[in-house]
């Protein structure tokens, strides 16, 4: 799959976040918005890749496949202690969703501004109450958006890393808000903004800022 490595550091960092873009967006979107470089004016030793993501490969449900074999088994093959996968919008909903296929790949999840499927899933979500609640029956293998949410309802892994940051504003933020009630406040980063770059580039920040805690939790076998 095509990939732009954008190395912030000099030398081979121990951790590379793998990032994804929306569905109307491509990989060069986060090198416009400066993601590389807010590593850099924070001096983290850190790789960052920024990965296409192809429609066509995500109705086939052929990118989790190519994710697997492609850039994150090449950051294991670098010898990167801590790998993680995330993106914005669409993007964020299938780093959520390779997680729940591929349990054990990756280390963390950097959830920007995640699209989590249509109304009508969500609405049931608020119709029982919230997630905790919400019954979903027997899961069909091509039901991707209720899938998602049973594993998200089962309790995501405690080994998975997992950090969620949107807007208010955000035209997805009623589901985001229903996924942010299953993580530790911690975890959670809800900002004034909308579904725009300006907003996902402020939470990267943000994500950033508090990388140095997360980074030795992973050294030491722990994740927050």
């Amino acid at each position: 799959m095509s990939r732009a490595q954008a190395s912030a550091h000099r030398g081979r960092a121990a951790a590379r976040i793998v990032m994804l873009p929306g569905a109307f967006n491509t990989a060069s979107d986060f090198a416009a918005a400066r993601f590389a470089e807010a590593v850099s004016e924070r001096g983290l030793a850190l790789d960052l890749v920024f990965a296409e993501l192809g429609f066509e490969h995500v109705a086939d449900r052929s990118i989790v496949q190519r994710l697997s074999a492609g850039p994150l088994r090449e950051a294991r093959d670098a010898g990167c202690e801590s790998v993680w996968l995330g993106g914005v919008s669409l993007g964020a909903y299938v780093a959520l969703g390779f997680a729940e296929c591929r349990p054990g790949e990756v280390d963390g999840l950097c959830l920007l501004a995640p699209y989590l499927g249509t109304r009508l899933v969500t609405g049931e979500l608020r119709q029982a109450g919230g997630v905790e609640r919400w019954d979903p029956g027997v899961v069909a293998a091509h039901d991707e958006e209720r899938r998602l949410w049973a594993f998200i309802r089962s309790g995501l892994p405690a080994q998975l890393d997992v950090w969620l940051g949107y807007g208010r504003g955000d035209r997805f933020a009623d589901s985001q808000a229903l996924l942010a009630r299953t993580l530790p406040t911690a975890a959670v980063d809800c900002i004034d903004g909308a579904h725009d770059w300006a907003t996902w580039r402020t939470l990267w920040g943000h994500f950033l800022d508090r990388w140095p805690a997360r980074a030795a939790g992973a050294t030491n076998g722990a994740h927050g």
